[in-house]
């Protein structure tokens, strides 16, 4: 078996920002305030910025970023929440953590977004929220999904950008999109720290010091409970560690998109589906996806090949065992249904080489003929 190639290559990420980051680390352990220390301000300072949002608050992960997300909307026992079955169990895990249940509707089958013209017949009187996953680092058709929130009595719309932050629709950011965009720092993000992190966004005031409160347990002030809260606060050195990625962000966005865009070039005549890339918005790869048919034995063959792979994801969550009586299913999911036997995800990072990329495609070549 050939040596493998590294499914994300944060060694890589690391060496190239190891003096930054480093700094960064060693001031939060010379001023030793670990927990809602300077950096904590500075990074929501420079992440709203970026977005292009009044309000960015940092959360101890990107689950806790759509439970707060939630709790801050007041979501109570049996109301609903719209959102698609295709995606990492956080999503609907959080609605039912809170008493709610989650209202599943399908997903497109090219990009494996959730279909928007699917949303408005899903809706009833109990729809406290709709939320959309910007899967594989592409924003779904937000203005569809606004439009229709707006129709039916402006109903909030929680973004779930866990994969896609630093992506583009419509010339705006990803998170700045709607009521609440909500992210995640896991180390393999596009933008990721060295633990568990993640944040909030939103230009609503109420709903940001809300969530401030709700953050550190529902306090206003010291002792003072205002609120039902958690322990959500994302630390200080992992504050640090973003804010030392954010020194070439940009750049990475970059490679990313460069990147994919080779990928789909030479896969373009291959027997397999690309995702597509609607023409309004770009796609910043949180992971390269394609679909397969036969794609266990294509995924045997490139492990043979040194090329790993992963799948994202292989059980729709109407399926899971924890959550099938939880979910309503507002639509047929056929195209769930199919992408999850289909979907295969190659090796993807902003510091993927061509000449790795090459061995990826070339050894992608063999396991399908």
């Amino acid at each position: 078996m050939a040596a493998a190639l590294p499914f994300i290559d944060l060694k890589a990420q690391y060496a190239a920002l190891k003096t930054t980051i480093d700094a960064r680390i060693q001031a939060v352990l010379d001023h030793g305030q670990y927990i809602m220390g300077p950096e904590v301000k500075e990074l929501e300072t420079a992440l709203a910025a970026y977005v292009g949002t009044k309000h960015c608050i940092t959360v101890a992960s990107g689950t806790e970023a759509l439970l707060i997300a939630l709790m801050a909307l007041d979501l109570q026992p049996g109301d609903e929440v719209i959102t698609t079955p295709f995606t990492f169990a956080a999503t609907v895990e959080t609605i039912v953590l809170l008493g709610g249940v989650p209202v599943l509707v399908d997903i497109e089958p090219d990009s494996c977004n959730l279909d928007a013209s699917l949303i408005e017949s899903a809706i009833t009187p109990r729809t406290k929220a709709i939320m959309p996953v910007s899967l594989y680092g592409q924003v779904c058709d937000m203005d569809a999904i606004n439009a229709i929130a707006a129709k039916h009595g402006n109903i909030p719309v929680i973004e779930d950008a866990a994969q896609s932050f630093g992506a583009s629709y419509k010339g705006k950011k990803s998170c700045g999109l709607s009521t609440w965009g909500a992210t995640s720092f896991f180390p393999s993000k596009p933008l990721g720290c060295y633990g568990d992190g993640g944040a909030l966004f939103t230009d609503d005031d109420a709903l940001a010091q809300a969530a401030r409160e709700i953050r550190v347990h529902g306090q206003s002030q010291r002792y003072t409970h205002t609120r039902v809260g958690v322990g959500g606060r994302m630390d200080t050195l992992q504050c640090a560690v973003v804010l030392g990625k954010l020194e070439r962000f940009d750049w990475e966005i970059a490679q990313r998109l460069a990147i994919g865009e080779r990928y789909q070039r030479l896969i373009a005549e291959l027997p397999l589906q690309r995702l597509a890339v609607r023409e309004d918005r770009d796609c910043v790869w949180a992971q390269f996806t394609v679909q397969v048919d036969g794609r266990d034995a294509v995924a045997e063959a490139l492990k043979q090949a040194g090329i790993p792979t992963a799948v994202h994801y292989p059980k729709p969550l109407h399926r899971q065992p924890a959550y099938e009586q939880r979910c309503r299913v507002a639509t047929p999911l056929p195209n769930t249904e199919a992408a999850a036997q289909r979907v295969m995800s190659l090796p993807m990072s902003a510091d993927l080489s061509e000449a790795q990329q090459d061995r990826v495609v070339d050894a992608l070549r063999v396991a399908l003929t």
